[in-house]
């Protein structure tokens, strides 16, 4: 037998005596459950049969650890779509996500023409220290060529990544440079940041975008409130568009921000009674009085429903948008003794008026999944009147108002999707990274004459030029986008929004992207028009 089949046969009776010791721990924990703790002993036992046999039998040599791990991922899959197993090897990435922070060399990049592109070093982290600009090529790490070599996101960040003060080397390729520039990085712990923007859209309304739900979101929001505030913030409209959820607390905590009294947020309830709780708002919030406007759309989900589904039974503001994605489940994350984890959905939540909103999962994962994209064939992103209310899933808030659960959280004022201007011409750009690649590379050509400007010289003056969308059609071209003048000129305005929002954000990030992305932005441009009428409904609590 091989080292590596050695490997297995030691580590398989070890998960077999873990998995009998677990179950017989679990076994002697159910109380007036005797039935059930001899099924899943027996249920255990079979399975160390089974693999057992495959181990010392099958026909062929096997690597037991993918086939535990494969089980591991089926048994989870056929409990509900958001129980879920993590590899050790991705556990590390998917923590940093939620965590709010990750070790690294402190880079925005993107890959261009199979080169590792520059865009931006991250704010207080060591290559912004050490000099790193905007547009640089990274050619080498550690002395390997890494361009031109296939290399993807997911290897750029196998490879920068690392733990905090250990050195990476990385030759740069940066023009007007006739050699490659060496640079020794120390890597070190890089903020993420989950409000990706706050600012003032005039002199009363304020905006904040959070696009996930961190261990840092809450402290962020406060932040961005006591900032907007201070500029005469009356009004507030809250991003969360696109924005896939995460922690359940700092979604509580910013509820508590905007809800007075002890008015109640969230509950769970679960199989087992230590899994129910209740959350209400306990503090003197710093936004309790002036209208407030919540942005949904599908990619809406989870905490994001917390908060909206709060909001929305409590009156406190109007949600604007389409209806939210549908997730009402809440996971643990639990730990396993070889570095994988898994996510194991332990109790349902539920908004104050009572409203389950987990969309129902009873088909397939697959089958899940697709419900995504039969909101399209359905025509419910482009109607209303296309959206299916389950009409025995009946609620009120607390002014009498009718809202429904099973499926999401439905706005107060539904907003079609807007495709006039798409067409597969400007998808092409997009996939192919041609207006990205296009505006840093504009910017790293203007950069001096764009850095003298204001950002408000820019919004108001700069224009996208007929000589601009040439130069784009080009670089389109030479990465295989045939231009298509037809639906270039159907496509024109949104395309010329586009593109100057990606060159505003070379030069001042998301406070230069967002206030001109926006002017396009058909849910933003909607809540606009209803600040009035969130005003009354402020006024009226």
């Amino acid at each position: 037998m091989s080292k590596e089949n050695n490997k297995n046969a030691i580590r398989l009776p070890l998960f077999i005596a873990a998995a009998i010791a677990l179950g017989i721990f679990i076994g002697a924990n159910m109380a007036g459950s005797n039935s059930a703790a001899d099924n899943l002993y027996k249920s255990i036992f079979k399975f160390r049969q089974v693999v057992s046999h495959i181990q010392n039998d099958y026909v062929d040599e096997v690597n037991t650890d993918e086939l535990v791990e494969t089980a591991i991922e089926e048994m989870l899959a056929k409990l509900d779509p958001h129980s879920v197993y993590i590899p050790a090897e991705d556990l590390q990435i998917s923590q940093a996500q939620l965590e709010g922070n990750f070790e690294g060399i402190g880079i925005e990049f993107n890959i261009f023409k199979d080169t590792i592109h520059v865009v931006s070093p991250l704010s207080g982290g060591p290559s912004e220290a050490l000099g790193i600009r905007p547009g640089d090529k990274i050619i080498k790490v550690d002395g390997k060529t890494v361009a031109g070599t296939g290399f993807t996101n997911q290897d750029v960040i196998k490879t920068l990544r690392g733990e905090k003060g250990s050195i990476v080397t990385v030759d740069i390729l940066r023009k007007g440079e006739p050699e490659l520039l060496e640079f020794k990085i120390e890597r070190d712990v890089i903020p993420q940041y989950s409000v990706d923007v706050s600012y003032m859209v005039d002199d009363e309304i304020g905006y904040i975008k959070v696009s996930r739900f961190a261990a840092t979101t809450y402290m962020e929001f406060k932040e961005a409130l006591h900032k907007l505030k201070k500029a005469g913030m009356k009004k507030m409209i809250l991003d969360l568009t696109s924005n896939p959820g995460g922690y359940m607390d700092p979604a509580v905590k910013m509820v508590d921000e905007l809800l007075a009294g002890n008015q109640m947020i969230v509950y769970t309830k679960g199989k087992d009674a230590r899994h129910n709780t209740e959350y209400f708002a306990q503090r003197e919030g710093s936004f309790e009085k002036g209208s407030v406007i919540v942005l949904l759309d599908e990619g809406s989900a989870s905490a994001s429903e917390i908060v909206s589904g709060a909001i929305q039974d409590h009156d406190r503001g109007l949600i604007v948008g389409r209806r939210s994605f549908g997730k009402g489940l809440v996971q643990m994350p639990v730990a396993l003794n070889d570095g994988s984890a898994m996510r194991l959905t332990i109790s349902r939540y539920y908004t104050p008026s009572g409203r389950c909103i987990q969309k129902p999962y009873e088909g397939s994962l697959e089958d899940y999944h697709k419900e995504f994209y039969e909101r399209y064939a359905s025509g419910e992103m482009y109607s209303k009147d296309s959206i299916k209310v389950n009409d025995s899933l009946i609620f009120e808030t607390d002014k009498g108002r009718t809202v429904y659960g099973g499926g999401g959280i439905m706005p107060d004022y539904f907003v079609p999707l807007d495709t006039s201007a798409n067409t597969s011409y400007l998808t092409r750009l997009f996939n192919t990274n041609t207006i990205a690649e296009f505006s840093l590379s504009y910017v790293d050509e203007n950069r001096s004459r764009l850095e003298k400007m204001s950002f408000d010289s820019f919004r108001n003056d700069f224009e996208v030029t007929d000589e601009i969308i040439t130069a784009l059609t080009a670089l389109g071209e030479e990465n295989g986008v045939a231009l298509k003048q037809d639906q270039l000129n159907r496509s024109m305005p949104l395309l010329k929004t586009y593109l100057k929002a990606f060159i505003a954000r070379n030069i001042w990030k998301n406070d230069g992207f967002y206030p001109i992305f926006n002017e396009q932005n058909e849910i933003f441009q909607k809540a606009l028009t209803l600040i009035d009428e969130a005003n009354r409904l402020a006024d009226s609590n």
